[in-house]
Formats: structure tokens, sequence, C-alpha cells
């Protein structure tokens, strides 16, 4: 019998994730041998008195975490026990995972993977690569860019990207900016400069894994602010950012995982309550440039007066993902202590793909690939938007994105996606279901479609898998629901 855990429904720690850190302890502990099966959802829930989908939601943090392995028709088995070992405990070394990732998934080309946020392959000018490669190969400055360089980023680079900005107006007088590897680590050190254990930030529900892992790892304290179709929820914000916000971390553009744009008068209206609260702004504005229809809008950077926002944009998704070149824009201060914490973690980035990516750049190759996966981009989104509303099932919802890489699908209840994704699997489809986009709110029927790796008739043949096992497992919930005995009355 599993010692029974002590759950605070008034804490703000949602019951789920205190359910999911007591089993985690039980683990640890020994309690919970490797092998061990945990109760199934529906009996733990009348055990505690709890929703089934509470109990659910614990599971699949503990599965995503790598503590459980879920079997369809067996239960849920811990993976994750201590028992004995040789040599040292790594378990009790390393301690619990504080923050869950989602699963990588390998490629198999019999499963079409909706998975992924990333382009595709058979859009990489490769050729054009080559030659800005051998162009800096050959070019004077070789042994320079083989040299140490600066924390800061390649100086040509650097000083190519601030005229860009200048030019867009996102470059105040008081900015500096500093290249990173990739907008991850922009993320990563903006929140070392800025965030303390303890201090609120506020972040989009649901929000990407990798951005919110990083402000859990810094032991803040985190808040989601919920997205809808126009971007973050604004009234949600101005009534939550009160009581000593340190940051607001945001996507403007096309935002992972929803697909959603801050329209222009919530972005008016983010700024406000962002300097009435005192909080720091982090604008995350790595899709920006994959806009396929309609208008672009100026960024957060653009119009705040106080030239407080940092905000942060990477090449990975409008050149290479592999390239890992990111970019921060800031307050002069901020930026020469993220140069500080930058040359204590790497001390510099990678100088030749800096230099050639300058030379893919300034030679117009870039351009002539940014035209090339914006109308590819089209393409992929259409396919995606029409096959969502051919096949999937009767009262679905989802976002209708003008550019980026994802849409979010919210199902009809009583469908679970994370329990289909098995299936899905099998049946020759995968996508990431919502959990693992949660703050603190969980969405068990939602989940995310990157689309941006497909061609359009692999989009259309992978939703219609998607669509015919969501409708099947639809009816069949409905016909057992159906068949279930009235409650008696007395």
């Amino acid at each position: 019998m599993l010692p029974r855990p002590s759950l605070d429904p008034r804490s703000e720690v949602p019951l789920y994730q205190q359910l999911y850190r007591h089993f985690i302890e039980l683990i640890h502990s020994g309690a919970l041998q490797r092998g061990e099966r945990l109760p199934p959802t529906r009996e733990l829930a009348g055990l505690l008195g709890l929703n089934r989908t509470t109990i659910s939601a614990a599971y699949g943090l503990l599965e995503a975490a790598g503590f459980i392995n879920g079997h369809v028709g067996r239960g849920s088995f811990v993976t994750g026990g201590m028992g004995p070992t040789a040599g040292l405990n790594w378990e009790n070394i390393l301690g619990p995972r504080s923050f869950i990732t989602a699963p990588s998934f390998l490629s198999d080309p019999n499963v079409i993977s909706f998975a992924v946020s990333c382009p595709s392959e058979t859009l990489f000018p490769l050729d054009d690569w080559r030659a800005s490669c051998d162009e800096v190969l050959s070019g004077p400055d070789l042994s320079s860019v083989l040299q140490l360089g600066s924390p800061g980023g390649y100086e040509p680079l650097r000083q190519y990207l601030m005229e860009c900005s200048r030019n867009e107006g996102v470059l105040g007088e008081g900015d500096d900016i500093m290249i990173t590897s990739g907008c991850q680590q922009a993320l990563d050190l903006t929140r070392r400069v800025l965030i303390r254990p303890g201090e609120k930030v506020l972040l989009e529900e649901p929000v990407f894994p990798g951005l919110r892992n990083l402000f859990v790892e810094a032991e803040a304290h985190l808040t989601g602010i919920p997205v809808h179709r126009e971007g973050m929820d604004v009234a949600q914000l101005a009534r939550t950012a009160t009581g000593g916000v340190r940051a607001i971390v945001l996507t403007s553009n096309f935002q992972n995982p929803t697909g959603a744009t801050l329209p222009q008068a919530a972005r008016e209206s983010v700024l406000r309550v962002a300097q009435s609260s005192g909080a720091v702004l982090i604008e995350n504005d790595i899709y920006g440039q994959l806009r396929y229809e309609g208008e672009p809008l100026p960024t957060l950077k653009q119009m705040d007066d106080t030239g407080d926002t940092i905000l942060l944009r990477s090449f990975s998704k409008i050149s290479f993902p592999g390239l890992r070149v990111g970019w921060v824009i800031g307050p002069r201060p901020v930026i020469a202590r993220m140069m500080e914490a930058k040359q204590l973690s790497d001390l510099h980035s990678d100088q030749f793909s800096q230099a050639v990516l300058l030379r893919f750049a300034l030679s117009g190759r870039q351009e002539k690939h940014h035209i090339r996966i914006r109308k590819a981009g089209a393409e992929r989104l259409k396919a995606t938007l029409t096959a969502c509303d051919r096949y999937l099932p009767k009262g679905s919802l989802f976002t209708r994105p003008q550019g980026g890489m994802n849409l979010w699908v919210r199902l009809p209840a009583p469908l679970d996606a994370g329990e289909l994704l098995a299936r899905a699997q099998r049946a020759g489809a995968t996508y990431l279901p919502g959990k693992y986009f949660a703050v603190a709110l969980p969405e068990p029927a939602s989940l995310r479609l990157s689309f941006a790796g497909l061609d359009p008739e692999r989009i259309e043949a992978g939703i219609r898998i998607l669509g015919e096992l969501f409708t099947s497992e639809l009816k069949q919930l409905s016909a057992s629901s159906s068949r279930e005995p009235a409650p008696a009355t007395v």
C-alpha cells in the first residue's frame, strides 16, 4: 500500500504537480522500486477524491520526465526506481528533475511527424551555403575568423545586425546587440542576469517547454497567462501583473505552440502593463520573419518609447536549425552583464559559422532562401488548415495562423491527446500533446501540429490518419457513455 500523498488544494502549486512530486519522492526514497506498477488512474482518482484528469496529468509528467513508462492495456510502471547500484548513486547525486521535457521522436520514414518545429531539409540551399563557406575559407580574414573572439559575437556580423536593426527601428540609442548560440542561449543568459529564485515571472499558457524550463530551473515563481487566437490574454495579464512581477516573457508573432499573433492594440496594452508594473518585457520574436500573409506588425521593441524591452531573434528558423546563431537587443547595461555571463559559459561563440552566415546574407543568398521558405511555408500552412477542416472530428477547434511553423488543436471532450499518442504513432502519424506545453493548466484535449517540415501531400495524409483515429475514438466513447446505466433516484 503506497503512502497517501499530502495534497493542499489551497496551494498555488496545482494538484497534479503536487502528486507528481509525491511520486518522485517515493521513487527516490525507494518506496517505489523499478518495475512496480502504479495504481490505475481511475482507481487512484477514487481513492484520493480527485478528478481522473488530475491523475492522468501527473502520470503524464512522470512519463515525460522518464520516471515511468505507460503501456496500453497494462498500466504504468516505474522505470527510475533506486535499487542497488555499483559505484556512485547518480540518481541521489543529481536529485529529481526540476522540469519536464517533451519526448524526442527519432526519424522514421513510416511515421508522418508533426512533432518537431523545424523546416524541411529539402529546402536547404546547400550549394549556396557551400559557396559562402568557400568564400570565407579563401578570404583574407580566415586567420582572424579562426582565432578567439569576443563574447559579443563575430564583430563584422554584429555590426551588420546593428545596422539592420537600426534601420528597422528596433535598436535605440541606449541599446546594444549580442550574438548568441541560438535563441535558447539568449533566453538562458537573459534569465541568468535578470531573474532570482522566487521572483514572479509571467509566461504564456501554453508555452514552448524549452522556454518554460529555463525559468523553472531558475526557481522563479511562474504564472501562466492564457493564449487565445489573438495572443496572450491582456486582460488576464493586467490582473496578474501586480505584487512585484519581475518579467513578462511573450512571443509576439506566431507563438509556439499556438501560432497566435498579438494584435496591435494588444501590444500597446502589454507595454502599458509592463511599464506600470515595473516588469522587464522580454520579446521572443524568432518566427516574425516567417509571415506568409497579411501585413507585419511593429515589434514591442519598436513600440517601446522607454527602450527597456529586450528583443530576442534567431537565424535558425529562417536559415538552418543546426546553425546556432541568434542575437539579443537590449539596454547596454543588460547586454554588458549578459556578455559577462556568456564568458563564464563558453567564452565566445563559433566565429566561423557567423562569418559564413554574414557572407550568406551579404551575397543575397539569404534573401533568396528566405523568399523560398516563405513560399513553401504558405503552401504547407494552407494544406494543414484544409486538412484540419476536412478530417478532424466535429467540434474540434484550431488556430489559423498567418505564418510560423505551428498551430494548436483542441479536440472535443472527452478525447485525451496524450492517451491517444501511442495509437497515433502505430497508425503512422505523431504530434506533441498539449501537456508538454503547460505552465500550470494542462489541456488534455489539446495538441500541437508542426507543419513546416512536411510537404503538402504528407500533411494531408498525416492529418487524415489523425482525424480518422480521433473520430473513431470519439464515437466509441460516445457509444460507451450512452450504454452506462442512469443513476438511481430515491
